[in-house]
């Protein structure tokens, strides 16, 4: 499934995942850099810090938060009850 993310933060992070087996993703995603990507269903995006000795876990979202949902504008809309 597509899902997307935003970097809010003032820190790059790492973005993993990790929990699927035989499946590698990782990027690095800078400060209010929006990043889309591929994952399953039931992937967890882990995102990492670089702390002052190793990397930090900060959080884990799970990638159906972060699915892209398509959402009809009210042109589309209109457009499907005139052609019914």
């Amino acid at each position: 499934m597509l899902c997307y993310y935003i970097n809010g933060t003032g820190k790059t992070l790492i973005a993993r995942i990790a929990n699927i087996p035989n499946w590698k993703f990782e990027r690095i995603i800078f400060p209010q850099e929006r990043l889309f990507f591929e994952a399953p269903p039931q992937a967890q995006l882990e995102l990492h810090r670089n702390g002052e000795t190793a990397m930090t876990l900060i959080d884990s979202i799970p990638c159906s938060y972060l699915k892209v949902r398509e959402e009809k504008s009210q042109v589309q809309e209109t457009l499907w009850h005139q052609i019914a």
